[in-house]
């Protein structure tokens, strides 16, 4: 008899997190979802309960020393991951920084997804492998990484560091991909369309006519769709170290497939995140064969 499927969604209390969260539920996977605030966690989890069997882990993302806490919860209730969506993300209007001294969006977009993968790797896939699906945004296009100022928001804009730190993620998509490629899980990334949520909304006037402005945007559950098949297309079974611009695979542009930024960022996340040691030094043979 085959085992029950199993999903961890990130910031799934909310906007797109909680529309996938829905529809995998629905689809007969159990849910656990990772979500920063616990009393809000546990109004979406009680909501979700009526479309399947969802299960709330308290977790927060905006530091490596709190994503490593959130990594050992994950593991804890869900030994068997077969499908890790990467969904919370954070978009600040001002410089935010951790106690280390890592800027919040850095932390949250970029390393808490680097260090979940290796962290949660050995739970990952099982006999027919696993998914690995990063929620990303098409603003990457307009991100600039630089690797001396960009993680301590030195280079901090209240627009251009989202789009920066989205763009981080991505250059390491490609060697995520080989690295978890001999487990048989696959790692993609999409963009799920400009979609009504919270995120990026701003106090005052700004953000009563940004509120106003996103009436016209399409609700989460649309978002949630390119998410959820990526999770589970049987026809996606293989395919790995793709971006996808809703259902279209698209290639990524010149700035995200740049193979030395990718080797600095990659070797920057290590130091910053400080892995487990097995893999700290897969992830350095990893960059070292694709640098």
């Amino acid at each position: 008899m085959p085992t029950q499927r199993t999903a961890v969604v990130t910031g799934a209390n909310r906007g797109i997190g909680l529309a996938v969260a829905r529809e995998l539920a629905t689809r007969g996977l159990t849910v656990f979802l990772v979500v920063r605030d616990a009393e809000a966690g546990l109004r979406a989890a009680r909501d979700l309960s009526a479309f399947g069997d969802v299960h709330l882990v308290p977790g927060d993302l905006s530091s490596p020393t709190t994503t490593r806490l959130a990594a050992g919860r994950i593991a804890h209730a869900c030994p068997k991951i077969d499908v890790l969506v990467h969904n919370a993300g954070v978009w600040p209007s001002r410089l935010e920084r951790d106690d280390r001294g890592i800027e919040r969006a850095f932390a949250v977009n970029h390393l808490a997804p680097f260090l979940l993968n290796h962290l949660l790797e050995d739970a990952l896939g099982g006999e027919v492998g696993g998914r690995v699906v990063q929620v990303s945004a098409g603003l990457y296009v307009k991100g600039r990484v630089d690797v001396e100022r960009t993680a301590r928001g030195d280079d901090f804009h209240a627009i251009r560091t989202y789009a920066t730190t989205k763009l981080c993620n991505l250059l390491l998509l490609e060697r995520f991909a080989r690295r978890l490629e001999r487990r048989r899980v696959t790692i993609n990334a999409v963009h799920p369309g400009v979609i009504r949520t919270n995120l990026g909304d701003r106090p005052g006037a700004l953000g009563v006519v940004l509120r106003g402005v996103k009436r016209l945007w399409k609700a989460p559950e649309a978002g949630a769709r390119p998410v959820v098949r990526l999770a589970l297309d049987p026809a996606l079974a293989g395919v790995t170290g793709r971006y996808f611009d809703l259902d279209e695979e698209t290639p990524l542009a010149p700035l995200a497939r740049d193979e030395a930024l990718a080797a600095r960022l990659w070797e920057q996340a290590e130091g910053l995140c400080a892995p487990a040691r097995e893999a700290h030094h897969a992830g350095s043979d990893a960059s070292q064969r694709s640098g």
